[in-house]
């Protein structure tokens, strides 16, 4: 198992969210790595948790990750979550990203949780995508 290549899938998922233009029409530059300081953004995506195992074989060192994103909006209702969330699956689903250390076998939309938050004040999207990366 190889952890070494969960940096380089963060920044290749990071990057791609942010250099797309479908995406950024909807919410900018609000996507963000931690919650944002300070003014909250009324609608933003949220890179979240991560779970890794090993998926090593005879080719070499490599891991299963699977990766969380959350679109958070104060928004009432889900339209324009649901909206954002659809982008962030289309810039991600099958996408083809190029990684510092290693390469992308897939990356995949695995499933969706939608909630309301903050006492009913808030509406949050997780989404799941699982990505299998190689260190060959």
């Amino acid at each position: 198992m190889s952890y070494a290549m969960s940096g380089a899938l963060q920044a290749a998922i990071y990057d791609a969210l942010t250099t797309d233009a479908a995406l950024a029409a909807l919410v900018g530059s609000d996507i963000y790595d931690a919650v944002p300081a300070g003014n909250v953004p009324e609608t933003w995506v949220s890179l979240g948790r991560e779970r890794v195992r090993d998926a090593s074989d005879q080719t070499g060192a490599g891991a299963l990750h699977t990766v969380e994103i959350s679109i958070i909006t104060t928004q009432p209702g889900f339209a324009g979550a649901k909206a954002v969330a659809g982008a962030v699956s289309d810039v991600l689903h099958d996408a083809d990203l190029t990684l510092s250390r290693g390469h992308l076998v897939f990356l995949r939309f695995e499933r969706a949780q939608a909630r309301k938050i903050d006492n009913n004040a808030g509406r949050e999207i997780l989404l799941r995508f699982r990505a299998r990366v190689a260190d060959a």
